[in-house]
């Protein structure tokens, strides 16, 4: 249950972080410019308001995956640190003396808390509202781009996903003492993932048996990041696949395993909106998209700078209604585009060549004279 009270700190040890939590500190300056209260409104309808015992805030739980964001850490390392950086606990609205979490809640909260919720959407616009009230934003262009982004997975089995996380961590303790390598166990060679698991196990129970080691902050990074996979791998076994992610191609020769996201910045180099797809998706259908939600976020746009595979025609067409100016190259593979019963297939301007509604990158491309007198040649491609 959500508490509907505003609580105050009456601690008499506040006064503490005037002293501790300098006033150029980061979390300090977050925490004076951003008003988090936003955060309770998109959230509030995954609690029961009128019953069960007071809910953690959700606004603290958002802040700690906004630290674990930031510092790159596990949810058992920020949890860890919590306890005794004084500028965690400023940022969280903790008083010095106050208990911390069970990491178990903060992935609990990611997990469940979470579903459902537009969160990209959602900072993106809190930041661009704050950047307008600053008088930070000041432009009216935006620059629009595509970049690549592998998947969690990486086409990765579950085998090769713990392997990576293993010799990780065999890395940080061969640091530490190389002696160790003797007593560590004779590396898996199945194929099965039981018996990774159970390598992967005895591996953990060796490092912890030697405290000295176990907790020395480089090597219990990597020790609890292998921990995790573990206990994710056992009760899930699905650690290596993304059931979204799709093969998207940057070259002809080239390919990645993803998804990406557009981007829609403005010339202060703040983002105004963006857009995930699967890699194999082409990028000019995104731009009008990228538009709106950059208005919706209180921008005006005027001018939008994008590269060849924005040109499309029914981008042209937009832009023209909407009285922006659209400067990107134009391609007629993009532009001009003739195929008469080519639904579904689209341009990857990155590899010059097309891509089937099922994915599929062409395998060849090459001109032939047309049969009628005086025509072009046309281009064909081979799949």
């Amino acid at each position: 249950m959500i508490s509907n009270q505003e609580t105050f700190n009456l601690s008499p040890y506040m006064a503490i972080y005037d002293i501790v939590v300098p006033k150029d500190n980061m979390l300090r300056q977050i925490n004076e410019l951003v008003d988090f209260s936003f955060i309770l409104e998109e959230l509030k309808t995954k609690y029961c308001l009128d019953n069960g015992r007071n809910a953690i805030p959700p606004i603290r739980m958002f802040k700690y995956l906004l630290l674990k964001a930031i510092f790159d850490v596990s949810d058992v390392d920020l949890v860890e640190r919590s306890k005794y950086d004084m500028s965690f606990k400023y940022f969280l609205g903790m008083a010095p003396e106050d208990d911390v979490i069970d990491s178990s809640s903060l992935t609990k909260f990611r997990r469940l808390r979470l579903q459902d919720v537009s969160l990209l959407d959602m900072l993106i616009g809190k930041t661009v509202e704050s950047a307008l009230e600053k008088n930070i934003i000041k432009s009216k262009t935006i620059i629009v781009d595509a970049t690549h982004i592998k998947a969690r997975y990486n086409q990765k089995s579950p085998k090769e996903f713990l392997q990576e996380k293993s010799k990780h961590t065999r890395k940080a303790v061969y640091q530490v003492d190389k002696s160790m390598k003797e007593k560590f166990p004779k590396k898996n060679t199945s194929n099965e993932v039981k018996d990774e698991l159970a390598y992967c196990e005895k591996l953990i129970a060796i490092i912890e048996n030697k405290p000295q080691i176990a907790h020395l902050p480089a090597v219990k990074e990597k020790l609890n990041v292998l921990k995790e996979a573990v206990e994710d791998t056992q009760e899930h076994l699905n650690y290596s696949t993304d059931t979204d992610a799709r093969v998207g191609h940057k070259t002809a020769d080239s390919s990645f395993f993803g998804y990406k996201t557009h981007l829609a910045i403005s010339d202060e180099r703040i983002i105004t909106a963006a857009v995930v797809i699967t890699g194999e998706k082409s990028d000019g259908h995104y731009l009008q998209e990228l538009i709106e939600k950059s208005k919706v976020t209180g921008m005006e746009v005027e001018t939008v700078i994008a590269d060849t595979a924005y040109s499309g025609k029914n981008n042209l067409l937009y832009t023209k209604e909407q009285s922006i100016q659209l400067i990107s190259k134009l391609n007629p593979m993009i532009t001009q585009n003739g195929r008469a019963n080519g639904k579904g297939f689209d341009f990857n301007k990155d590899a010059g060549l097309f891509v089937c509604p099922a994915g599929h990158l062409a395998k060849r491309k090459s001109k032939k004279p047309d049969s009628h007198p005086g025509a072009s040649a046309r281009m064909v491609y081979f799949f």
